[in-house]
């Protein structure tokens, strides 16, 4: 059930999540974690943001975790708030935006592109 690049995948099962988690730990992409819930309205408002950045950006893996759905989830990365945008790589958080806040989260997305381009150079 892998979605195709560019796009935002769902991962509706923790299996699916751990599998999200170890194949980006593995090809060391930057993944880009949207804690989300289907009541939120700002939720609502982010995410065709969301899907066209995924586009824009297929060299990033773009994932969507609805908290009352996978509640264990979100609670082991301690999200409090919706949306919350957990950046991990290899595993580990390097950044986090909380709230609907497009142009800081497309800024640090750019900025997190613009390190890894540096560092595989």
């Amino acid at each position: 059930m892998a979605a195709e690049e560019g796009q935002v995948i769902a991962c509706h099962t923790t299996e699916a999540w751990d599998e999200q988690l170890t194949k980006g730990n593995e090809t060391k992409k930057l993944i880009v974690v949207d804690f989300t819930a289907s009541w939120c309205g700002p939720c609502r408002f982010i995410a065709p943001i969301l899907a066209e950045l995924a586009r824009k950006t297929p060299e990033v893996t773009f994932l969507k975790v609805d908290v009352d759905e996978l509640k264990t989830v979100a609670e082991d990365w301690s999200v409090e708030a919706m949306p919350t945008f957990v950046f991990l790589k290899e595993g580990k958080i390097v950044d986090k935006v909380v709230g609907a806040k497009k142009d800081e989260l497309v800024l640090k997305v750019s900025q997190h592109i613009a390190a890894a381009a540096t560092a595989s150079a």
